[in-house]
């Protein structure tokens, strides 16, 4: 009998997978420094993206969940009136802040052209 050899996920297409989204790399960003609750992770979002639209509760909510689903982030539920949440990064979290550290100092070199970040936006 032929043994039976699991596929193997590529790591780069599982790696897009786990960060695809408009926000993920930044809510870990945001996160580097310790917890933070859902509105502070919010306006977080909103540093430093002067002209473009405010995120709207319902996608900020999809992406923490699937941040949270992916072991990146932590969810706590303080169970109080009113609600009390905040997030954190995992260990596997915290161990790819230095994956994002390394993007952040690539574009600082490679975009910092304003023509090149509004080509970089499309």
């Amino acid at each position: 009998m032929a043994k039976v050899i699991p596929a193997r996920t590529c790591p780069i297409a599982a790696f897009q997978k786990l960060i695809s989204g408009k926000y993920k790399l930044r809510i870990v960003w945001d996160l580097k420094n310790g917890p933070r609750r859902y509105g502070e992770i919010r306006t977080g979002l909103l540093r430093g993206t002067a002209g473009s639209a405010e995120i709207t509760p319902r996608v900020l909510s999809r992406e923490l969940k699937a941040l949270t689903q992916s072991g990146l982030i932590d969810r706590k539920d303080f169970g109080e009136v009113p609600p009390k949440v905040e997030y954190r990064l995992t260990r596997k979290g915290k161990s790819f802040v230095p994956v994002v550290a390394a993007i952040r100092d690539w574009g600082d070199r490679n975009l910092s052209e304003p023509a090149a970040l509004a080509d970089a936006a499309e």
